[in-house]
């Protein structure tokens, strides 16, 4: 008798933990159980705050980058280069960085010259858990009527992105 018990209490957290872990795994990310821009308040290169409230009712390109990210630079550069193709979209660069940080980045790139991205700093990172995000970039593509269409973790071609905004 002393065995099996001992057996049970070795064996019961275990299987609870495979029991939770496997709840957990059919859980829906944040963006997928509510499949809308997210209404953070994010802060602009000028210090200033926006919402979602106050973007453009257009195709949205929601780019969650990192300014040390080797991947997100390069794909910045992209759709830079790229730009004439992006010009009908808006494009959100959240960045989960504080704003000085993510000034050097927005000064570098001449993120000013190009009206259709607005580029902000949203440091308490809640949209890295929003979007359940591991990998950088993420990028995540809302119509104009604000409904998620696409997400991408990771690096993603310009023309898969240009396909989704369409």
């Amino acid at each position: 008798m002393r065995y099996l018990f001992l057996l049970l209490s070795i064996c019961m957290p275990m299987l609870l933990k495979a029991q939770f872990n496997q709840a957990a795994a059919n859980a829906k990310p944040p963006y997928l159980q509510y499949p809308v821009i997210p209404t953070f308040k994010f802060t602009l290169p000028d210090g200033n705050t926006i919402t979602k409230r106050d973007l453009k009712r257009e195709n949205t390109l929601v780019f969650v980058f990192s300014v040390d990210c080797d991947h997100c630079k390069h794909l910045t550069e992209e759709v830079i280069q790229n730009m004439d193709k992006f010009k009908k979209y808006q494009i959100l660069m959240v960045t989960p960085f504080q704003v000085a940080q993510m000034k050097e980045y927005y000064e570098h790139y001449n993120i000013a010259k190009y009206p259709n991205i607005t580029m902000v700093s949203e440091p308490t990172r809640q949209i890295m858990y929003f979007y359940d995000l591991h990998f950088f970039p993420g990028l995540y593509i809302y119509t104009a009527k604000d409904k998620f269409v696409k997400g991408f973790e990771g690096s993603a071609k310009v023309d898969s992105l240009l396909y989704y905004l369409k």
